[in-house]
């Protein structure tokens, strides 16, 4: 096995065992990115000279036998809305340019502390607003299963670089499904983890009520690794929940799944989802029972028929507040203006892209007066009715096994005239937003040359249960591999 087809996990052990270096690892990712980059561009900017100056420092605190941290060399990537000291964060805009955080992110930090090399920053739906990584400003990712398909958003250049073997881990953003549907589609995992349990300190906000930062990788025990990192209470954070967490590493070395009571989605469209995904969702539930899962039917009417429409109220709404900051004064680029207004409407008008502008016009037009109550109001509502009927399903199941997103990955360019139809295919990942609830994307084998993943959701703070699920039906799956992108040129 190449060094940069090694998990995370293998990459830890290795170096401990000194199979190899934390050099020769970075190294080998960074030579990975140069030759595939310019054919996925998963990454925006790469920190290939203070990689390997972090590589030589792991290296040196491991020769001398000191402990670097759980992530002792691990090569990682961060969505490029996380903020990185002294390194560009774009959001995927114009209107941020090439502005340079003084802080990092609390995520990244602690990544950092852990022994983690960070190796770039990775392309993204512009403000994380998308899901097909093709309203970037810098241009489209593209999936590395096939570059004539998209990867997923917004966090898609995250996962098409941890499934091109740029880097075994990597963070993402999710507000609706950002980092599980473009795991989905790129043949990854990938775990949006409870609201509150990883901190959002650094997070440029798109909807503070719903976004979650959170791991991509391509094995579960990858994705525990990097939530034994990331998940920790963090006074910067008001929303932060204050609680221990659990470790995540222990649900790893499950054998069963024994007591479990596991629900299967029903009563959603059969039509509307591509038949290699309901059948990736029988065979996982076949396998949850071999396993020793009880099962039975869930249903989920509300978050099936008023999640969309709750989700593109609130969202927009939230958005239209958090990005008035983006003004052209304080953070990223201005035009030449005449006066104040001026200013904000030449500086907002170049440099937010088209879909950024229909979602802050929805969201002000929700918020506005004499729509508020028609709108937003009653949008809240749906979200407390949703809430309602997770915490009544999780009284009678443990977990719920749904799709992740109704279908595979589509072709660059075929949703782009068409908001809706991308819409509609977040219908069912947002509900564990509007929940606050863990959830976590699991990919369930290749169809036809494409990925295919169903979704584990979780209640509240049983992000560990996840874990312990995902491990057994990965072990059933099999653990995803590299993309087979560049193999044709090593023939």
């Amino acid at each position: 096995m190449d060094l940069h087809e090694l998990s995370a996990w293998q990459v830890a052990q290795g170096l401990a065992a000194k199979r190899f270096s934390a050099l020769e690892v970075t190294r080998a990712c960074l030579d990975r990115i140069r030759s595939l980059d310019g054919r996925v561009k998963a990454c925006l900017t790469v920190l290939e000279d203070r990689a390997l100056e972090k590589a030589r420092e792991v290296d040196g605190a491991l020769a001398r036998g000191e402990d670097p941290g759980l992530l002792s060399g691990v090569p990682v990537l961060v969505k490029d809305n996380l903020c990185t000291v002294g390194t560009r964060t774009t959001c995927g805009s114009r209107i941020l340019g090439d502005w340079e955080p003084p802080y990092d992110a609390t995520a990244v930090r602690l990544l950092k502390e852990a022994g983690a090399i960070l190796l770039g920053k990775t392309n993204m739906d512009e403000f994380a607003m998308g899901s097909s990584t093709e309203h970037s400003a810098f241009g489209p990712t593209r999936n590395p299963w096939d570059p004539e398909r998209v990867p997923g958003g917004s966090s898609g250049g995250s996962a098409a670089g941890v499934a091109a073997g740029f880097a075994p881990l990597a963070l993402g953003s999710d507000t609706g499904g950002s980092i599980r549907q473009p795991a989905a589609f790129c043949g990854i995992q990938g775990l949006k983890p409870t609201y509150g349990l990883v901190s959002r300190y650094g997070l440029v906000a798109y909807a503070s009520s719903l976004d979650q930062v959170g791991p991509l990788a391509r094995e579960v025990g990858d994705l525990a690794l990097g939530m034994d990192v990331i998940a920790r209470p963090d006074p910067l954070d008001a929303t932060s929940c204050r609680e221990e967490r659990p470790r995540f590493l222990d649900a790893v070395h499950t054998d069963n799944l024994k007591g479990l009571r596991i629900g299967v989605l029903g009563g959603f469209d059969d039509s509307a989802v591509e038949e290699p995904i309901r059948k990736a969702l029988v065979l996982a539930a076949r396998y949850c029972q071999d396993a020793g899962a009880l099962l039975s039917e869930v249903r989920l009417p509300l978050s099936l028929e008023y999640g969309l429409a709750s989700y593109y109220i609130l969202a927009p709404a939230e958005a239209s507040s958090n990005l008035a900051r983006f003004d052209g004064v304080r953070y990223g680029s201005a035009e030449e203006a005449s006066c104040l207004e001026d200013l904000y409407l030449r500086t907002r008008g170049a440099g937010f892209g088209p879909e950024v502008k229909r979602r802050i016009l929805t969201g002000t037009y929700a918020l506005s007066s004499g729509y508020y109550d028609a709108f937003y109001l009653k949008a809240q509502k749906a979200r407390r009715a949703i809430v309602r009927e997770f915490r009544q399903v999780f009284g009678q199941v443990d977990a719920i096994l749904t799709p992740t997103a109704p279908t595979r990955a589509f072709r660059q360019g075929e949703h782009l005239d068409d908001p809706i139809r991308m819409y509609l295919g977040d219908a069912f990942t947002l509900p564990a937003n509007l929940a606050g609830l863990p959830a976590l994307s699991l990919c369930a084998g290749i169809a036809e040359g494409l990925p295919t993943a169903v979704q584990i959701l979780g209640p509240w703070r049983k992000d560990q249960r996840l874990v312990r699920i995902g491990v057994m039906l990965e072990r059933a799956f099999g653990a995803p591999s590299v993309a087979p992108l560049g193999k044709e040129e090593s023939r």
